[in-house]
């Protein structure tokens, strides 16, 4: 069972602050964000933020893992099609989303930063459970090869999306996410995700 997120003042002013952090982010991009700026938007002491943020990471990095815990949706429609349109008008949404577009961009321009990737690792592998579930479903309904590999499926679907939004300014829109999906379902379907049968071993029946 999972513990209560903290309730009343506390989460109140995490809220704000974060809502904040957001906000500056917005504005200024990732070179703006400090703990004093974001201390001024909130209307809370900066004291309080350095001793529960301490850095103007720290409060990226909570900003990330709130967002993620609310971007991650497991779609269940009964065909490989369906979810995987799902998955990708999920990720057109946060990829389109203010909040969502902030974070991206300010992880871009955090670079290595070992705990920003330590967040990111989190957040893919909780995505990729749930392609996991999503491959492992098709396959069981015999619309997949066997040994579909879901991570791979998942970065197919996004980042036709990310590359409109981080590289060639593109629209992004629910045509694109479509397209995308489509498009990983056939390549899916034709076996170019599937890992190859281990040297010597009988193909399936």
């Amino acid at each position: 069972m999972s513990q209560p997120r903290p309730g009343g003042r506390t989460a109140r002013t995490r809220a704000a602050v974060l809502e904040a952090t957001i906000d500056q982010l917005t504005e200024a991009g990732y070179a703006g964000l400090s703990v004093d700026a974001v201390a001024r938007r909130a209307g809370v002491h900066k004291a309080t933020l350095y001793r529960r943020w301490g850095t103007a990471d720290g409060l990226l990095l909570d900003a990330l893992t709130l967002f993620a815990d609310r971007s991650v949706a497991m779609p269940d429609t009964g065909t490989l099609d369906g979810d995987l349109r799902d998955i990708a008008r999920s990720a057109l949404a946060v990829l389109t989303d203010r909040a969502g577009q902030a974070l991206i961009r300010a992880v871009v321009s955090a670079g290595r930063d070992a705990q920003v990737a330590q967040v990111i690792r989190a957040f893919w592998t909780r995505h990729n459970t749930m392609v996991t579930r999503v491959v492992d479903r098709a396959a069981d309904r015999g619309e997949l090869p066997a040994g579909t590999e879901a991570a791979d499926v998942a970065r197919a679907i996004g980042a036709p999306l990310y590359m409109r939004l981080l590289v060639t300014a593109e629209p992004l829109d629910t045509a694109a996410a479509d397209q995308s999906a489509a498009a990983v379902a056939a390549a899916a379907r034709a076996g170019v995700f599937a890992r190859p049968a281990p040297h010597g071993a009988e193909p399936p029946m």
